[in-house]
């Protein structure tokens, strides 16, 4: 029974994930949903930069503190490891759903186009970054990231595989394509206001560092391996020489 339950609740937290992802999607976009990074009560400036801050790093400090191995190793003695992932992907979501809900919009258009053509290549492009960070978890193991393999082998009793260390596709031209998808996602657009600008802002300095952290798990997990792939394959930047 409580194999059955841990399975539920994986499944049960992956839903939530991607139903958010795909709000995450619009609410970044303008499209569909009913609020979106632009939309809403407007409130002063002061209070529409301090609550967004706020929740922007609510987002970045769970997502980084949960994902180092120190914090797993602890936080594993209270959370079974067959839900720990899911734990994880449920907290993750649950910091992004607030932050689509919580957001003050900041509406001042900074640029913008006028050119219907050229606003809806922008928003094909800016979709595709988010296609990019999807396929790229599938491209490694997208039900592992996501904590779906981990209850269905403790439902089964097997044991997880080690992991081992591969670079297919994007991950041949650039080491973090996730990340480059959503920096796409976020930096392109048709109209650019002052709230948009402080999202992409705001993500491209938690994603630079939380990329540089990754790097020295993913060391310790893999060592000479990825000290190799480091030298050749840049971190964010497509055909970048990597330093």
């Amino acid at each position: 029974m409580g194999r059955i339950l841990a399975l539920l609740y994986g499944f049960g937290s992956y839903a939530f994930f991607f139903m958010t992802f795909l709000y995450a999607m619009g609410f970044v976009e303008g499209l569909v949903v009913p609020k979106t990074i632009d939309s809403g009560p407007v409130v002063s400036v002061r209070e529409a930069v301090i609550v967004n801050l706020l929740l922007l790093a609510v987002f970045a400090l769970q997502h980084s503190v949960m994902a180092r191995p120190a914090f797993k190793r602890w936080w594993t003695q209270f959370v079974p490891k067959s839900v720990e992932r899911s734990t994880y992907v449920l907290l993750s979501t649950a910091a992004l759903a607030l932050l689509c809900w919580q957001w003050r919009p900041m509406p001042t258009v900074l640029w913008s186009t006028t050119d219907p053509y050229l606003a809806e290549v922008l928003i094909g492009l800016s979709l595709l970054g988010f296609v990019i960070a999807l396929t790229s978890t599938y491209l490694i193991n997208h039900f592992e990231l996501f904590g779906l393999q981990q209850v269905v082998h403790n439902l089964t009793g097997r044991e997880a595989p080690q992991p081992v260390f591969r670079t297919p596709l994007f991950y041949k031209v650039v080491r973090h394509p996730l990340y480059l998808g959503f920096l796409i996602a976020f930096w392109v657009t048709p109209s650019m206001t002052v709230g948009h600008l402080l999202f992409a802002a705001a993500t491209t300095g938690y994603i630079v560092i939380g990329a540089l952290l990754e790097e020295r798990d993913l060391v310790d997990l893999f060592g000479d391996d990825y000290r190799r792939y480091r030298e050749k394959v840049s971190m964010l930047i497509p055909w970048r020489k990597s330093a």
